[in-house]
């Protein structure tokens, strides 16, 4: 196995990604919990954009958005993603690719409750990636489901959890003269262990 210390040492990736994740939301001013998450559409046409990390389980990393988006349908057809948070306050960056799967069970229920209530009636009002004729017309859909759903709504059936199951996961942190510090758990499968190597920076 290779020789790790410092920063890079242990065992379990998801617990080094927690320890990052918990160090940033102490020198990040917004939104430590930011990823740049990648998708392809049916085309292998690649598209990027930034949603918040949720939850760092002991397997997988999860996210919440609208089943109807763009990413979603994405994500659906692939089957596939990747993503990469990164933090200029420390000057490190995890890289994640893997399988991905939903999350709609009781986790995205409670979840979706913890919410404000005007984020849980604006994810009723957006048709997420969809055209839209201006504000007023969201505001107006606003409105009109907040009459409806009143002042405790359910989580909607098109809103939910994803869940990426890593196959690969990068650890990089930034060294003197771009020596930087790289290292990679790899496995074939969700099944398979970890290899861990160290990369050139």
């Amino acid at each position: 196995m290779t020789e790790r210390s410092g920063i890079f040492a242990g065992d379990d990736p998801f617990a080094i990604a927690r320890t990052w994740l918990a160090e940033a939301e102490k020198s990040e001013p917004n939104d430590p919990n930011a990823i740049a998450l990648s998708t392809v559409d049916t085309d292998g046409l690649p598209n990027a954009r930034m949603v918040l990390l949720k939850d760092i389980e002991d397997d997988a990393f999860v996210f919440y958005t609208n089943y109807g988006s763009a990413k979603a349908r994405e994500i659906e057809q692939a089957g596939k993603a990747a993503f990469v948070m990164h933090w200029k306050s420390l000057r490190r960056q995890v890289r994640v690719r893997g399988l991905v799967t939903r999350e709609d069970g009781p986790q995205a229920d409670d979840y979706y409750a913890s919410r404000s209530l005007k984020s849980r009636l604006g994810a009723w009002a957006s048709r997420q990636s969809e055209p839209l004729s201006s504000r007023a017309t969201l505001v107006a859909e606003v409105a009109k489901v907040t009459a409806q759903q009143g002042p405790n709504p359910k989580r909607p059936p098109f809103w939910g959890g994803f869940r990426i199951a890593p196959l690969e996961i990068e650890f990089w942190a930034d060294g003197a003269f771009r020596l930087h510090d790289r290292f990679v758990w790899r496995r074939i499968s969700l099944s398979e262990p970890w290899k861990i190597d160290r990369l050139n920076p």
